[in-house]
């Protein structure tokens, strides 16, 4: 009964003036019944007094409440200091001090998330932004080869990685995948490609850089990150081109005097996965002639996937390669490729990184229109 009065303010009104009214009711009956006075004067003042009780009772349960209500919304919706209203009140007056606390706290609540929210995106800029400086924004003039890579992130910032490293009589070439995408995908591609370039200065050989980057890397990463890659080296001088594999796709070699494409297996495991990598990957050499093509890429582009869920697959990767390599060099490979990746495709959203770099080995270096490393 008492909760029942308590959750409705003009219950606990309706019960105050019943109990005022019937006291006031009975002083009057006794005054008009007393001797010793005159009834009409008390009459009066009992009225008003009951007049009097009831605009306190109305100002102290409705306007009382209702006014401090009102200027904290006041100054919410002017965007001053408002404090939340606390009232054990579970009547009308209460839900409505209740909803107003509900709404002050969502609204602090998106306040936050806005504020975090701007916080990771600056952040994300400065990560995309220190990332777009350390992968090459154009491809380098090499002896007898001609190279053109394109990349395009999922995110702001992406696990993606290629580089060309150039020393003295040698250039090294490498394109790797970070498990997972955005900002710690990006911090292990970072560390990986700063680790390459210090070991390429130490190191001719590109299984020693493999075996020392993993060496550093393995314990400065979490146990489910992971990155795999596949680095060539051309000697300039010796024309040879040799390789390690850890863990990545297949290297797709284009033979000009037959018009296929040989797939080989990269080998190795990926970086991270192992302390100790020395036994599981080794340095081979891809034998070239002229006109051969060396095509590296990352999944980003043989597991998309266009609106009807359908992949885009390596046979047809291949297919496309085959089609293009006989009209074009690298240049025009990567931009008909990425043409026909992008009508399969169509708008489907973009899940994963994608990355293609091609390599051409010609006796007679050909000339570059574009050397620009944009997915186009």
């Amino acid at each position: 009964m008492i909760t029942w009065i308590r959750k409705s303010v003009t219950r606990r009104i309706g019960l105050l003036l019943v109990l005022i009214s019937a006291g006031f009711g009975y002083m009057t009956y006794y005054f008009w019944n007393s001797p010793l006075s005159s009834p009409i004067y008390y009459s009066f003042a009992i009225i008003g007094g009951f007049v009097l009780v009831v605009f306190i009772i109305v100002y102290s349960l409705i306007n009382k409440p209702l006014k401090k209500l009102t200027k904290q919304m006041k100054l919410l919706l002017t965007g001053r200091s408002y404090k939340r209203i606390t009232t054990n009140r579970i009547d009308e007056i209460g839900i409505i001090a209740q909803f107003f606390n509900e709404i002050t706290e969502n609204l602090e609540n998106i306040s936050k998330k806005l504020k975090e929210e701007q916080r990771m995106s600056s952040e994300l800029e400065i990560a995309s932004s220190i990332q777009k400086a350390i992968l090459p924004n154009k491809s380098p003039d090499i002896p007898n080869l001609e190279v053109v890579a394109k990349s395009r992130s999922a995110v702001e910032v992406g696990g993606d990685s290629f580089d060309f490293i150039q020393r003295k009589d040698a250039t090294y070439f490498y394109i790797g995948d970070v498990t997972g995408h955005g900002s710690p995908a990006a911090l292990v591609m970072m560390m990986v490609n700063t680790l390459l370039h210090t070991y390429s200065e130490m190191y001719s050989s590109v299984y020693d850089i493999v075996v020392n980057t993993n060496r550093i890397l393995k314990p400065r990463i979490k146990a489910a990150m992971f990155m795999t890659m596949v680095i060539l080296k051309w000697d300039h001088l010796n024309k040879k081109m040799t390789y390690v594999g850890a863990g990545h796709e297949y290297i797709l070699i284009y033979r000009n005097k037959t018009g296929e494409i040989e797939a080989k297996p990269a080998g190795g495991v990926a970086l991270g996965m192992v302390p100790d990598n020395s036994k599981l990957v080794k340095e081979q050499e891809i034998k070239l002639e002229d006109g051969d093509m060396i095509i590296l890429y990352t999944d980003g582009i043989t597991e998309a996937r266009n609106d009807k869920g359908e992949m885009y697959g390596i046979d047809r990767f291949k297919e496309a390669i085959k089609n293009y390599a006989t009209q074009y060099g690298p240049e025009g490979v990567t931009h008909h490729v990425a043409l026909d990746f992008s009508q399969y495709v169509g708008n489907a959203e973009q899940e994963d990184d994608i990355t293609l770099m091609v390599l051409k080995y010609t006796e007679k270096k050909e000339v570059q229109t574009d050397k620009s490393t944009n997915w186009k």
